[in-house]
């Protein structure tokens, strides 16, 4: 089968003052939430005015998603498992490490003294790594 994992409830962070006016730019950005396929986390555009929002790009994500579900019901696991199998779970952790080394640097290049420019470029590597980590599949 795969790995288990259950989903972490959300953590408070600890913000130190030179980071609070980006933080709250992240914040801003992240409220608009950009949905995404429950399946293969595809795009989906947005939702119509009316009716119920796609949850899924199209129906072969929504049959896997449906026979994903069986799966879990039949193997007694909490509704909000995630099954990852070994292969999905190490890109995960790569790409958790990617990001965990790239505010490492950015913290080094804070201490070196680093250019505001030097700076910027760090922190779009975050973005860019945060961006990788977030999916799933």
């Amino acid at each position: 089968m795969g790995t288990v994992l259950s989903l972490p409830q959300r953590r408070g962070v600890v913000v130190h003052d030179g980071c609070r006016a980006s933080v709250a730019a992240m914040v801003k950005l992240s409220t608009r939430q950009a949905r995404h396929c429950g399946w293969c986390g595809a795009g989906l555009p947005d939702a119509a005015a009316s009716g119920r929002p796609r949850r899924y790009c199209g129906q072969a994500c929504r049959q896997r998603a449906y026979e994903r579900r069986g799966v879990v019901q039949r193997g007694g696991l909490p509704e909000d498992a995630v099954v990852l199998s070994a292969a999905e779970l190490a890109d995960l952790q790569d790409r958790l490490f990617a990001l965990r080394c790239a505010a490492e640097d950015v913290v080094t290049a804070v201490q070196d003294g680093a250019s505001p420019a030097e700076l910027a470029a760090l922190a779009a590597e975050i973005g860019f790594a945060a961006k990788a980590a977030e999916r799933l599949r």
